[in-house]
């Protein structure tokens, strides 16, 4: 498999589909995604580039047990098993926050260095980070002097860009304007413009609360809670049916919408088997006419998601979105 369709970060030709390595270690650890399950899974996705396209693999310094290190650890020994595959990725890994935690912590100078640090060492030199994203937007900091450090980070060659995740537009214009912002990364999807796939949903994966693993972290979103999960049982049953008279999946056409959102936008779905992540990937060559895209848009309408993208029990502020 080859795919056709690629799409730009900045000078950087890559895949219109991206692959988000999160799920491969945030997981339940007595469950460990064996590594050779991981490494054909990336190594796939990088298999299916045409020739001078890059595969968009997207890691985290916390996607780990107790928000460990673990994801840039598989990382390492991925590219030490095949390092002709440093070239063949671009990579780009959130950071900023506070050491072995999920909370923003990128208003302090020396802790930004620290997580930039960490990952590269983590990543065992083999592979450069090609972009550093900072994980969401704490309240008590300052965009501009986050994004001044991050530029003298990145002129020290600690990385060649610089990104942003789940800010406002305004935000980004403050960013912006003291340093390019190559990337942005908010959640998308059918579901109220969020994750790709909406964590199993729309992948046919999950069907009940019950195909949902013991000690995975989906038991605690209210989505997946069986009154809310029956009721959005309905939206995927309609999507299932306009897929299928298509010729595709349901996750496939979920990924197709949300790259018709425009030639600047780049799912990046998570997957850890190589049969996930190439039908994915190959949701990037699908095309939705003008009549499919209206046809969703009326399933949305006539079937609005019950229950929000987390845990309703949350306080939004501790959650850090859209700052």
């Amino acid at each position: 498999m080859t795919v056709v369709k690629t799409a730009k970060i900045g000078d950087v030709t890559v895949g219109r589909i991206g692959h988000g390595l999160m799920m491969m270690t945030w997981r339940d650890p007595t469950h460990p995604l064996p590594d050779e399950d991981a490494f054909e899974a990336i190594k796939a996705g990088v298999d299916a580039m045409p020739e001078g396209v890059k595969m968009f693999l997207v890691s985290g310094e916390f996607y780990g047990p107790d928000a460990s290190t673990a994801n840039l650890e598989l990382l390492s020994r991925f590219y030490a098993k095949y390092p002709e595959y440093a070239e063949k990725t671009f990579l780009s890994v959130k950071g900023g926050t506070k050491a072995n935690s999920i909370i923003p912590h990128n208003s302090r100078r020396i802790n930004l260095r620290r997580s930039v640090d960490t990952i590269n060492e983590k990543l065992g030199g083999i592979k450069k980070m090609d972009l550093f994203e900072c994980a969401r937007v704490p309240g008590n900091a300052s965009i501009e002097d986050v994004i001044k450090t991050l530029a003298k980070l990145k002129d020290e060659g600690k990385f060649t860009h610089i990104g942003m995740s789940e800010c406002s537009a305004a935000t980004l214009r403050r960013g912006h304007s003291v340093h390019p912002i190559a990337v942005v990364e908010i959640e998308v999807s059918l579901w109220s413009y969020e994750d790709e796939t909406k964590k199993g949903f729309l992948t046919g994966t999950i069907k009940s609360p019950k195909d949902i693993p013991a000690g995975d972290m989906r038991h605690r979103f209210t989505r997946f809670q069986e009154d809310a999960f029956n009721h959005n049982m309905a939206l995927v049953e309609e999507v299932k049916s306009m897929a299928e008279k298509k010729g595709i999946t349901t996750g496939q056409l979920a990924l197709a919408w949300v790259a018709s959102r425009g030639d600047h936008v780049i799912p990046i779905p998570g997957s850890s088997y190589k049969k996930r992540n190439l039908e994915n990937i190959a949701a990037g060559d699908v095309e939705l006419t003008p009549a499919e895209l209206e046809a969703v848009d009326a399933i949305l309408a006539k079937t609005p998601i019950k229950g929000g993208r987390y845990n309703d029990a949350l306080d939004p502020k501790m959650l850090h979105l859209w700052g």
